[in-house]
């Protein structure tokens, strides 16, 4: 049996820019798909993979998050007083009693590198996850981290989640170029951060989910500011690539939305809707009239 992912870092630091202005005072990972904001999703699949510690590294401006995994004394108690367990339930279980919360402060946005070097005092030198919440990835069955874990359990490597995307989106991305081993998984030869489409040795996109031995901290702290300033995750897993020589690339099973962006939110929750069965026959009927 394949050991738990024990903890699992969410990078959640970020702006949301492109939701302004919204994401003036509502932090991007707290919008909403259908009743459950983004990072709920995120959470969830951490804790599918056996994850006990979820790191948040956040700025100091963000306490929706930390709120919202908070007690609410006051709402618990009026729910209890009213008779209203199922919405009781609903509130108590964003975060089930054997997971804990440790929220981290990034003080600069110097990209996402440094985001998860600054969980290194609360991860220490054992297997970890990211977990990037604008990323969704819905799944009938095991989540997508659960898989990549099982699998660098496996194979005591290090695992990336890709997904192939449009030849002419490359320059969005993280491109991997590997030796295929089977079905979803290959072993990765070399990355790329947003080439051009002719540069692009595949149109295999790093996305975001990761699961890294303990060592990236270390090349992390070695690795150099690159454009804007920022310390780039793909170039400590390139370093580690050269240093191990297995790092592998997944294709997970599952569907991923990208919200990060309007439409990918919009889809998100349309897809979502579809599989209530009391809201599917609101969205086919809304669908049909337009």
């Amino acid at each position: 049996m394949s050991k738990p992912l024990r903890k699992v870092v969410f990078p959640v630091a970020g702006l949301g820019t492109r939701f302004l202005p919204a994401t003036k005072v509502v932090a991007k990972e707290m919008l909403p798909v259908l009743d459950r904001p983004l990072i709920q999703y995120a959470v969830d699949e951490a804790v599918d993979a056996g994850a006990d510690t979820l790191i948040f590294v956040t700025n100091r401006y963000k306490h929706a998050i930390a709120d919202y995994f908070d007690k609410a004394y006051e709402l618990e108690a009026k729910l209890e007083k009213k008779g209203k367990d199922e919405l009781l339930a609903l509130v108590q279980g964003t975060l089930p009693r054997n997971v804990r919360a440790i929220f981290v402060t990034q003080p600069e946005a110097l990209g996402l590198g440094h985001a998860v070097l600054c969980a290194k005092p609360v991860v220490g030198d054992e297997p970890f996850g990211v977990v990037l919440p604008d990323d969704l990835i819905w799944n009938k069955g095991h989540g997508a981290l659960r898989q990549m874990a099982e699998l660098g359990d496996a194979e005591q490597a290090g695992v990336i989640a890709v997904e192939e995307v449009p030849h002419d989106q490359t320059d969005k991305y993280g491109i991997v170029d590997a030796e295929r081993i089977d079905e979803r998984s290959a072993r990765i030869r070399f990355m790329v951060e947003k080439p051009k489409p002719a540069d692009a040795p595949s149109n295999l996109a790093v996305v975001g989910r990761y699961v890294l031995p303990g060592r990236i901290f270390q090349l992390l702290e070695q690795t150099t500011p690159g454009a804007g300033g920022e310390i780039q995750l793909t170039d400590a897993i390139e370093a580690l690539l050269k240093e191990q020589g297995k790092v592998l690339a997944y294709r997970f099973e599952g569907t991923r939305f990208d919200c990060g962006n309007k439409a990918g939110l919009v889809r998100a929750t349309m897809h979502m809707a579809m599989q209530d069965p009391t809201l599917a026959p609101t969205v086919r009927e809304f669908v049909s009239q337009l």
